[in-house]
């Protein structure tokens, strides 16, 4: 397993460093989208992330409220949201958005939030209670919402598996944000949460850990434990064509190197699925 993971990861770098752009891969739309949650980058202005993003050549983002505060005013949205459309990013969505107040005009407020922000999806944490709340603002704004996983601490859903068993009669506008690191570390097959997630997988956020049970172990992507090789095969074999979206949690005040890094690996496990 180790020689196997070392070959795929020698092989990916290798195809990374022999091509001097990626936009064909990111942009193929009957591929799935790599990006950038731009939590990755909540210890910069928006200004400042505009330009890392740049630097990293990625075209899809996930805004989050760092970058784009959720009590802006319609204006304020409006101003953010051609900020980044003028830089050249397809706004793949927005979250993690909370959901915890059992409150119709909360839930409004960020749907709201979302459509005058030009997001498709809302990645997002509710609870229990608030999640079939949502399902009617699914319908009446055409806004996806993606729940995300948030492993052994989170009360609510740590694994996709107990999100998919809330989602799975509801709106098909209604799915799972699989989170790879979170729903490790919960001790479930990571790419058997992928295949059982099937059409319900709305969006992801991609990590690596160097111990798949230690939330503190994030490392840069294709130099730890996590199976990534083998989740962008499941996600071809799926025709997944949703977003794929590096959430860099470490070294939170130099992150660019490290996520030019993992992002120029999964360049190159793509390249490869491709032939």
């Amino acid at each position: 397993m180790t020689s196997r993971r070392s070959f795929l990861s020698a092989s990916a770098m290798a195809l990374a460093a022999s091509r001097t752009g990626f936009s064909a891969i990111a942009d193929d739309p009957n591929d799935f989208k790599l990006g950038v949650a731009t939590y990755s980058l909540r210890k910069f202005s928006r200004e400042q992330a505009i330009a890392m993003l740049k630097q990293m050549k990625v075209r899809y983002i996930n805004i989050k409220e760092f970058h784009l505060p959720l009590d802006s005013t319609p204006a304020e949205i409006a101003a953010a949201r051609k900020e980044f459309q003028d830089a050249g990013f397809i706004i793949e969505g927005g979250g993690n958005i909370t959901f915890s107040k059992e409150d119709d005009q909360d839930i409004r407020a960020k749907f709201e939030y979302a459509r005058l922000a030009g997001m498709p999806i809302i990645v997002c944490a509710p609870t229990h209670t608030t999640l079939p709340k949502m399902e009617k603002f699914v319908k009446e704004y055409d806004i996806k919402i993606a729940v995300h996983n948030h492993g052994p601490e989170d009360k609510q859903f740590p694994t996709p598996q107990s999100v998919l068993e809330v989602v799975k009669d509801m709106d098909p506008r209604c799915g799972l944000c699989i989170d790879c690191g979170h729903t490790a570390r919960t001790g479930v097959d990571l790419i058997g949460s992928i295949r059982a997630a099937g059409p319900r997988l709305l969006s992801m956020h991609i990590k690596d850990l160097s111990d798949s049970k230690a939330k503190d172990s994030q490392c840069d992507v294709g130099e730890g434990d996590l199976p990534i090789a083998g989740i962008f095969e499941q996600l071809h074999k799926m025709h997944y064509t949703g977003g794929v979206m590096l959430e860099y949690e470490i070294n939170e005040n130099d992150p660019l190197m490290g996520m030019q890094k993992s992002l120029a690996y999964m360049r190159g496990v793509m390249a490869g699925l491709r032939g």
